[in-house]
């Protein structure tokens, strides 16, 4: 027999390289999804074409149905713009419908924010954005659309 001593926790090993493995593959994924580009929406075909307040209005008959057919997409809305605002170095462009006081807003990609500038208020437009989706506020009683990398479309 041999005088060799036995290895005491071969598990311990295994589950050591196990951990090891599995914190490479989720750093991976991370890196991924954190340096993720997305192409430019101005030169993405739009799922749907609509006007400002019938969207709005689909959003208040039942919000549900319009996220689940709109958000995650890229939407063209037409309409009148209402109010434009410029946080710091950004630019968000409203279309408000006057009678339920809901609104859609638009956060412009960077690369279009000059040409974004250029719109005022009153002006009738057409903007091509991915739709976030909409949310009714109880407090407020008015839906709230948002759009993400968004672009004038001409």
């Amino acid at each position: 027999m041999s005088d060799l001593p036995r290895k005491r926790y071969p598990w311990r090993r295994r589950l050591l390289i196990a951990v090891l493995i599995l914190a490479v593959i989720f750093a991976g994924i991370y890196w991924y999804i954190a340096t993720e580009k997305f192409a430019d929406t101005k030169d993405r075909k739009a799922a749907y074409t609509v006007s400002a307040i019938e969207f709005m209005r689909e959003f208040e008959e039942n919000d549900s149905a319009a996220n689940a057919k709109y958000a995650d997409r890229i939407v063209t809305v037409n309409g009148r713009v209402s109010a434009i605002e410029a946080p710091d170095t950004t630019l968000n462009v409203k279309f408000i419908n006057p009678a339920t006081g809901s609104y859609v807003i638009f956060d412009f990609q960077q690369q279009h924010q000059a040409e974004a500038r250029t719109v005022k208020v009153g002006d009738s437009i057409s903007i091509k954005g991915s739709c976030s989706g909409g949310i009714f506020s109880e407090i407020l009683e008015t839906t709230a659309i948002t759009f993400k990398r968004s672009t004038l479309n001409k």
